[in-house]
Order: structure tokens, then C-alpha cells, then sequence
């Protein structure tokens, strides 16, 4: 084993370079053969791309990650980890000990794709086609927020290519001119199960960047000097960059290189010596880089007073109407920004950009696109709020999924939910959003059911860690709160109440005051019935829950929403885990609905005022 402790810095001649790209490729292989486990030839098509931009182009304080002048590197390619450690390994960030003896292994950082519990990692990657979305958000605040010199740079596979959040990615690194933005596509020709969409065509894919207004620069991605040049291009500060890369996956080493089968599969150890034999060895190259420039930062602007709107009780207003004014003075925060996927209008997320139009993005009809806006933007610090319909979101979930697994903090908000909003029928109705986002890992999911409670909680969403989402209603519904009622996670209100109480209704959204009508209709049949607030569907105010059980014996939930993942369950979930055992009845949206008024379509789902009535009723009865 032979080894050079020689240093590499931004002069550097291509010879020494050679050598880098040779070391990450060797380190790749033993890291995963190591492991028994990883991609190390999606990981050697890609080393040449990566010494070049390690050595010469990347302008990273490695000491000092949150240096707020340093570029971003993310590997949307995520499965090429080995080559990423490897690369971390040539800086001195980690050592070739941690490299061979913890990828992959338990209770390890150095996991099989990328995560931010390493500090020189921005974010989770792994799920194909958003590390380059996400790069359009950092790029975007990189410019329009924070005002900072440096780049983001992507390395992408090619079989990502076929995924449409690239194309909503290159659309709006296009549209904005994101010209601190570069894409660089590994086209190694071969995918998972064989050979890519368009193989080697890299025409193809330069076309395609093209159409969307990027700068396309096609090069042999294997030609240290032509990429040296077309890096430096791309860093040249004009246009938003796509290098399409001819490579070959498997690349220097004999036995693999452009052939199939070998995608995520680790060399065999009497191969992967061959392999090392056959790249020259074992090396011990440092890199020192070009660092990032000398700034001065500008200091932070100073919060204003947030002043919520406030409301009359038994005026009617839309729970989306009082997020839009609450989100606006929201923006008294510097932190805070607004995402809207083109509805804005509907939304009332547009009121935040009458107020800030500077942190104001509009994504248009794109949906992952602005969730990965949003997670780029948290990345840097910032308070997103991204705001559509809840049916809508629900395209986006791998994407809230994955800011999950980032440990992002950001508020999301879908509006017009359930079988409620009318006429427009079912393609239009958020009725599995509920499920969804109770799902994600550390969520907050919250269903304000007047003004008062919309107002708060979007207030409240400012300061909770993790994913927090606010389920709104389109229709208009009394105000039930006066301004000065405090609203928490985790909490409930209880509305109607008493010692004599047979039964508990409990509602959120719509469904509340339906739950008070419903009681009306039971007291003038001497049925007093308690009515809960369930604003806070996680976590869930198991103790008041708990407490109706026992004080009522009989709970009926009603909810404008599927049956599966919603209030019921988490009803029944917070019960079950108490051991409480009332009689129970749930209500919800369990056919396919069409268009209509609300009152037909609430009564027709089957949560409507009469509905709750008759199935209180029935339980009292089996007393």
C-alpha cells in the first residue's frame, strides 16, 4: 500500500487532480465492499466530475460549515454516497477508519444516503429527482434573501432525469435566472435495471435544459480540462447551468465499467482488490480548496410587533381568510415567507405578498417544486409557510416525507378540505390530507374550526420544530372565539359541558358547528351532549378525551374527511392507550362524493347536524 500525504489546493495541475478522482474512486470501492452494501459504480462515473469541483471550484470552509458565504454541494444522486464520504475523507473531515469500519452499520452517521446529521450535508437525498428541486430553493434564498456570493452546485444520475420535479426544478432556475445555480448530470448511460431512457444522448438532454432556460454545456465527463472549463462556465455568474456529462458508470475499473447489473451492488473482495490494483492503489491525498470570499454580513433585521387580526364573535369568516391575514402579519418576522403554488387568491397566501412582496415566491401549478422551495429555504434559516389546496399537497408527499427525514422545520398549509367546499366535486376535495400528514415523523397537524382559533394557530406554527400543517375550510362559519382566547398544540376546547352530559360530540373545522347544531337538536330531546374542539389532531389532547369517556360514556367524532388516518383514529388511538373503552360511534366520508351545496354534501357523507343527532342518540339509547 502506497501513500502520498500531499495537500491539493485550487492551483493544483490535472495530473494531481487525476490523482483525487483516482483516491475517491479506490475509497468508494473499499468503503463498500467494506460494507458489503452501497453503489460504488454509480459512484466512479462521477469522481473525475466531483475531484475537479472538490479541487478547484467549491468555495467551502470545511471548519466551519455555516460559514453563510460558502457553496452547497448536494448530491441529488444520493445512492452515490461512498463518493460523497470519499470526498469527505480528502478534506480531513472524517477519517478512513470511520470510512471503512461504520458506512452503512448501525447507529452510524455515514448512512447509506446522505443526511444532515452530518454537518457538511444540507439535506436528506436519496428519493430521486429532489436534491436539484431543493437546490433551486437554496439558490433562491441564496440570491433573493440572504443576499450571499455563493453557488449550489447539484450532482444528478441520469435515470433521475425522467422524474418532473427535475423539470419543475429546471423550469424555475429557468424562470428566475438562478445564475448561482448549476446542475451536473452524471449520463452514465445505465439505470437500476438496465440501460436509461435516453442512454447516452446527451444532445437530448442539453435540448431539454435548454427548453426550460437554463445554459446547457455538454462534455466528455471523464476530460478533466473540459470539465475544468465548462465549471467555470457554469460559475461565470450568467445564466442558471445544466453540464450534461458523458460517463461510464463503473468508470476505471475493467471488470465493471458499462456494464449491467452491477447498480447497487458492492464488489466482491477478491474484485474490489483488482479493482484497487487496477486505479493505482491505495492514496492519502488531503484537498484544500478554494475558500469562500470574505463578506461582511448585513445585520438581521429587527422583528416587528405581530399584530393578529381579531374577530367579533358570530361574525362569519373563513378559517382560509383569517390564515391569510394572520400569515401577512406574520411577515413583521423577517424570517417568515410565503409559497403559493398559483392560488393564491383562494388561499388568501396572497395577502402575505400584498404586505411582503420580497418574500412573497410564487411557484405557479407546481407543487413539489414549492415544497422543496420551502425546504431549501429552511435549510438557510428561514420560516417557510407554503400554502395550497389540501387535495393538491398530497402530490407533494414524498417531498414532505424527505424534509421529514431532513429535519426541517416548516409550516404547510392546505385549504379548501373536504366534501365541504361544494360544487366543485371530488377532484377538488382534501379528504385523505389528514392521514397523510399525521404520518410524517414530529408533525403538528392542526384544524382551526373558526377565525379566532386560524388566526392563532398560524401564529403558533412560527415557533413549532418539524413539519407543522393547518387544515383550513373554504366556506365562511361563525366565529366562536373572542380574540383574546389562547390556542396551543396539543390542546382542545370544550364548548357545551356538564355534570349531566350523556354524551360527547367532537368535531374540527365544519364538522364543529354541526357538533353544536347537532347538541341543540339533542337538548330540546333532554339530551345534554358535550361538544369538543379537536383543533389539535396531533398531538391530541388525550387527557380531555379521556376525561369525556369516562364522564359521558359515549363519544361520537365526525370529520369531513376519509375514515382512515383521521380524527377517529387518532381519537381512538389516544383512547386505546388509556385503556378507556366507551361506546363509540365515527362519522366521516366514506363514498365518493360529486358536486352540490355543502348542505347536501355534508348530509349525503353523512356528517351532517341530523346524522350526528341520530348516531348520539342511538348510543344514549344503549346505555
Amino acid at each position: 500500500m502506497s501513500t502520498r500525504p500531499t495537500t491539493l489546493d485550487s492551483s493544483s495541475d490535472l495530473h494531481q487532480i487525476f490523482e483525487l478522482a483516482q483516491q475517491l474512486r479506490v475509497d468508494s470501492v473499499r468503503s463498500s465492499t467494506s460494507a458489503s452494501s452501497g453503489h460504488p459504480t454509480s459512484s466512479l462515473s462521477a469522481a473525475d466530475l466531483m475531484a475537479v469541483l472538490l479541487a478547484r471550484h467549491l468555495h467551502y470552509d470545511w471548519s466551519a460549515p455555516d460559514n453563510p458565504a460558502g457553496d452547497h454541494l448536494i448530491f441529488s444522486k444520493g445512492h452515490a454516497s461512498p463518493l460523497l464520504y470519499a470526498m469527505f475523507k480528502a478534506v480531513g473531515v472524517i477519517g478512513d477508519e470511520e470510512l471503512m469500519t461504520t458506512y452503512r452499520r448501525f447507529g452510524h452517521r455515514l448512512q447509506g444516503h446522505p443526511t444532515p446529521v452530518l454537518p457538511w450535508v444540507d439535506l436528506a437525498t436519496g428519493s430521486l429527482g429532489q436534491g436539484i428541486a431543493y437546490g433551486v430553493g437554496i439558490a433562491l434564498a441564496g440570491r433573493d434573501l440572504e443576499k450571499q456570493p455563493y453557488r449550489v452546485w447539484v450532482l444528478c444520475g441520469d435515470s433521475e432525469m425522467s422524474e418532473g420535479s427535475v423539470w419543475e426544478a429546471l423550469d424555475k432556475a429557468g424562470r428566475h435566472q438562478l445564475a448561482n445555480f448549476t446542475a451536473i448530470v452524471d449520463v452514465n448511460r445505465l439505470g437500476q435495471s438496465g440501460p436509461t431512457e435516453l442512454q447516452w444522448d446527451t444532445a437530448a438532454y442539453a435540448r431539454r435544459a435548454e427548453a426550460f432556460g437554463c445554459r446547457a454545456v455538454v462534455v466528455d465527463g471523464h476530460d478533466l480540462e473540459a470539465v475544468d472549463r465548462a465549471l467555470t462556465t457554469a460559475a461565470d455568474g450568467q445564466a442558471p447551468t445544466v453540464i450534461v456529462a458523458r460517463t461510464v458508470k463503473g468508470q476505471g475499473v475493467s471488470e465493471v465499467a458499462d456494464q449491467e447489473g452491477w447498480h447497487g451492488k458492492p464488489l466482491p473482495e477478491d474484485l474490489a482488490e483488482r479493482a484497487v490494483a487496477e486505479l493505482g492503489g491505495i492514496r492519502d491525498l488531503r484537498v484544500s480548496g478554494p475558500r469562500p470570499p470574505e463578506v461582511t454580513p448585513a445585520p438581521a433585521p429587527a422583528a416587528g410587533p405581530v399584530e393578529l387580526p381579531r374577530y367579533d364573535v358570530g361574525d362569519k369568516v373563513a378559517t382560509r381568510v383569517a390564515f391569510g391575514k394572520a400569515l401577512a402579519a406574520l411577515g413583521a418576522r423577517p424570517d417568515v415567507v410565503a409559497l403559493d403554488a398559483e392560488v393564491g387568491n383562494s388561499t388568501h397566501a396572497e395577502d402575505f405578498k400584498k404586505a411582503h412582496p420580497e418574500r412573497y415566491f410564487q411557484t405557479y401549478i407546481a407543487e413539489q417544486q414549492m415544497i422543496a422551495t420551502a425546504v431549501g429555504m429552511a435549510v438557510r434559516g428561514y420560516r417557510p409557510y407554503a400554502t395550497t389546496f389540501a387535495a393538491f399537497l398530497t402530490r407533494a408527499h414524498d417531498f414532505i416525507r424527505m424534509a421529514a427525514v431532513s429535519e426541517v422545520t416548516m409550516a404547510l398549509c392546505g385549504t379548501h378540505s373536504g366534501v365541504e367546499i361544494g360544487a366543485d366535486g371530488p377532484s377538488q376535495m382534501g379528504v385523505e390530507d389528514l392521514a397523510m400528514m399525521r404520518a410524517v415523523l414530529g408533525s403538528t397537524v392542526l384544524y382551526p374550526s373558526d377565525a379566532t382559533s386560524a388566526a392563532a394557530l398560524t401564529a403558533a406554527m412560527a415557533d413549532i420544530d418539524g413539519i407543522s400543517y393547518l387544515r383550513t375550510t373554504r366556506g365562511a362559519y361563525p366565529v366562536l372565539y373572542d380574540g383574546d382566547e389562547t390556542f396551543q398544540p396539543g390542546g382542545s376546547k370544550t364548548l357545551r359541558g356538564g355534570d349531566a352530559d350523556q354524551v360527547t360530540l367532537i368535531g374540527a373545522g365544519v364538522t364543529l358547528h354541526e357538533c353544536l347544531a347537532a347538541a341543540d337538536e339533542l337538548a330540546a330531546d333532554g339530551i345534554p351532549a358535550r361538544v369538543i374542539d379537536l383543533y389539535s389532531v396531533k398531538p391530541i389532547d388525550a387527557g380531555t378525551l379521556v376525561r369525556a369517556a369516562s364522564e359521558t360514556g359515549a363519544l361520537v367524532v365526525v370529520e369531513d374527511h376519509h375514515p382512515e388516518g383521521g380524527l377517529g383514529e387518532a381519537v381512538l388511538s389516544a383512547l386505546a392507550k388509556s385503556g378507556s373503552n366507551p361506546r363509540f360511534a365515527h362519522l366521516s366520508v366514506t363514498g365518493l362524493p360529486g358536486s352540490g351545496t355543502t348542505d347536501e354534501l355534508l348530509d349525503a357523507a353523512g356528517i351532517s347536524r341530523s346524522h350526528i343527532a341520530d348516531s348520539a342518540r342511538g348510543l344514549v339509547k344503549r346505555r
